[in-house]
């Protein structure tokens, strides 16, 4: 899941009266719960209502007395470079990645008297790994209350893993006898149990495709069309692996809304994605249109993050985007692979929340049955360097004992120590280095820019990478683009262009932003740049900024002069910000073939620069990116800058030393 959500529909569903919800019978069963012992998972279908009123259940039974607070892990409210809560809060909705980093600074998570662990099936790598931390900190606080909010029947694992003790080997048999050994000492509080929240209340319809479907995208528009002309009233949700086929999709629908009969119900199709802003998100949540019928055209962010209303059909493109990680090439993608069985359920559930639904699943029944149970957990398919990083700050030295809800394969933990080795994040003992680890550990952003930030100032250039480094937290939501604005849109991109690729033409953006866009909304308009993501950025850089000051590193700023020097094309600034930046990123370096795409330095993996980048069909020899996706049969670099091919050994002769 992203890290940014529709805080605006969470907080309304926060005042919906507990009575409406399922949760409602299960309020006295909960509290009991929850008083007598350690440990409670929760197992419901997203709409059950158990991650906006448990909290409150909660506050009420007086768990937020001697101003304790509830922690719940929501994606959406306290996101990684906000917070917006006070000294009255009682409820505090973050991400578990933000509370991760809260036990930097507080091992034990004293403040917190709860903490739940929302979506905990989605076996994400912050969640993972924020579950084995509170599993250490459950021994040495016995006041503490943990909540694993689960939509799928994982329970049992999720109750097994606590109930472990500290031999990670150890069988049901000796840890329910450590429970009976406990009793026999007076102490009330079990270890754990499980309460089950019905869920959907209307049946739903399963249709599969007779034979396997050539082009989803294509057959999900058919799909569309053939309900909105043969089906009831009613909305359509329709998920698919990403941004471009979401947009490609809204594409083809609206070049066939003029076949709609005029007296017939006309089709308002609208995205859903991470990169949305939240403006453009909350469409999806507002009462659809007279005379219209709504049609959500979304990533699995729709899944089970949020419940949208109306929905009375589904379809089911049968795909996801995953990340995946190759140790051997050190390059990790994010590429459409088939969902779980778990995840088909609970993409059909979205179609019964307030009415008899139907799904359209765009595979065959027994592509279905071949599907795996459920997905791997990110933690064996990702880049391991970041988590590292942050275990190896919180204390652990021994990432191995650490417990893991699944344990990582050691190639992945090989490589990451040798990622962050390559950085100078750890010494020749693989202990975090001083001060440089530690702060990179400390700084909100993943190794590689960390090492960028902190490298700024030996270049000359601190001020210019603090902004490129809040740019890219974008990811790609820069620029806005209506229907039929494809070029206005391309033009405008080159008003902001620097030879040299995306990193300092998204310089020159934010300094043109601060200059004159900040000030008037309309040359945002007029330029086709997203407003809301651009003050989103100086938000993040003025963040970014503080925790630089907090090490002792003074930022100088100088916009006009910065300007001048970068926008005037100085040959030396522009180096030396390239440079700076091939630090942090020298594992993501190409170099471009004849052909025009790039092969990565060990001529493994053929990648290609995506439209959007500046570098898509120019000339390069050697280049780095930020980015990397599938789509389709091609691998996509995006956020890419030109360098010189002697910077990589001059600022990373361990890497390619390893690297042979």
């Amino acid at each position: 899941m992203g890290e940014e959500l529709v805080a605006e529909s969470f907080i309304a569903a926060l005042h919906k009266p507990t009575a409406l919800l399922p949760i409602a019978k299960h309020r006295d069963s909960i509290a009991y719960a929850v008083e007598h012992n350690q440990v409670l998972i929760v197992v419901g279908q997203t709409g059950s209502g158990k991650t906006t009123q448990i909290p409150q259940i909660l506050n009420q039974a007086g768990w937020c007395s001697d101003g304790k607070v509830i922690a719940v892990t929501q994606v959406g409210y306290s996101i990684r470079f906000e917070d917006v809560t006070s000294a009255t809060t009682k409820i505090k909705f973050l991400t578990d990645g933000l509370l991760l980093r809260e036990a930097l600074v507080d091992p034990l998570l004293s403040r917190y008297s709860v903490i739940m662990i929302d979506e905990a099936h989605e076996r994400s790598l912050s969640s993972d790994i924020l579950l084995g931390v509170i599993k250490k900190i459950k021994k040495r606080r016995k006041d503490l209350r943990i909540i694993v909010s689960s939509a799928t029947l994982q329970a049992e694992d999720f109750l097994q893993f606590f109930a472990e003790e500290d031999n990670p080997t150890a069988s049901t048999k000796d840890n329910a006898q450590s429970n009976a050994d406990r009793a026999a000492n007076g102490d009330s509080v079990g270890p754990g149990t499980i309460v089950s929240i019905e869920g959907r209340m209307y049946p739903v319809d399963i249709e599969y495709l007779a034979s396997p479907a050539e082009n989803y995208v294509e057959r999900a528009v058919q799909t569309i069309f053939d309900i909105h002309t043969q089906e009831g009233p009613g909305d359509i949700l329709v998920f698919l692996t990403g941004r471009d086929e979401i947009e490609t999709c809204i594409e083809m629908i609206a070049d066939r809304l003029p076949s709609i009969p005029k007296d017939q119900d006309s089709l308002y199709p609208l995205p859903l994605y991470a990169g949305l802003s939240t403006e453009q998100q909350m469409y999806v949540f507002e009462e659809t249109p007279d005379n219209t019928r709504k049609v959500i055209i979304s990533t699995n962010i729709a899944e089970a993050s949020v419940t949208i209303p109306g929905i009375v059909f589904v379809v089911d493109c049968g795909y996801v985007k995953l990340r995946a990680y190759n140790p051997e090439s050190g390059i990790e993608v994010l590429t459409a692979s088939p969902i779980s069985r778990a995840a088909a359920t609970q993409r059909a559930g979205r179609a019964g929340r307030t009415k008899a639904g139907k799904c359209f699943r765009l595979y065959t029944e027994d592509a279905f049955t071949s599907l795996k149970e459920a997905s791997i957990p990110e933690i064996q398919r990702s880049n391991l360097a970041p988590v590292i990083l942050q275990l190896k700050c919180l204390g652990i030295d021994n990432i191995a004992r650490f417990p893991y809800l699944t344990p990582p394969p050691s190639s992945l933990v090989v490589r990451g120590l040798e990622m962050l080795y390559s950085l100078g994040a750890l010494d020749d003992y693989a202990r975090l280095s001083k001060p440089l680890g530690v702060r990179m550990a400390e700084l909100a952003v993943e190794p590689m820019m960390a090492k960028v930030l902190l490298s700024a100032s030996g270049f000359g250039c601190l001020s210019e990478i603090l902004t490129i480094a809040a740019m890219t937290t974008l990811q790609g939501a820069v620029w806005v683009q209506h229907e039929g604005e494809r070029k206005a849109m391309e033009n405008s991109r080159w008003k902001f262009a620097v030879d040299e690729g995306d990193h300092l033409t998204l310089l020159n953006v934010y300094q043109a932003f601060v200059t004159t866009g900040k000030k008037d909304s309309g040359w945002c308009r007029t330029n086709l740049l997203n407003f809301k993501s651009l003050s989103k950025a100086a938000s993040v850089r003025n963040q970014l900024r503080r925790y630089l000051e907090r090490f002792g590193i003074n930022v100088e700023e100088s916009l006009t002069r910065q300007q001048q020097s970068t926008k005037a094309g100085s040959v030396d600034k522009t180096e030396q910000i390239r440079r700076c930046l091939t630090t942090g990123y020298f594992a993501n370096a190409a170099r471009m073939q004849p052909d025009g795409s790039f092969k990565t330095v060990n001529g493994g993996t053929t990648l290609h620069a995506h439209p959007s980048s500046l570098m898509f069909n120019r000339k390069a020899d050697w280049v780095i990116f930020h980015e990397i996706m599938e789509t389709g049969n091609k691998t996509f670099i995006r956020d890419i800058t030109k360098i010189e091919k002697a910077w990589l050994t001059e600022y990373a002769p361990t890497y390619y030393k390893l690297s042979r």
